[in-house]
């Protein structure tokens, strides 16, 4: 008998939380190697917690 994974509710099967970015020219982020500003601010994309990255809870 097989068991059936039901799909991550916080990832949605996709087996990671995609990142955000965050803009506004009223703060300057980070400054760029061509000496220019960048304005926005974003998180990286992250394996999900919830599934360990399969895309799956037991």
């Amino acid at each position: 008998m097989t068991t059936k994974n039901k799909i991550c509710p916080i990832c949605q099967g996709k087996k990671s939380i995609q990142g955000t970015c965050q803009c506004s020219s009223e703060w300057r982020g980070n400054s760029r190697a061509d000496g220019g500003w960048d304005d926005c601010q974003c998180t990286p994309e992250q394996k999900c917690s919830t599934c360990g990255g399969t895309g799956y809870v037991k």
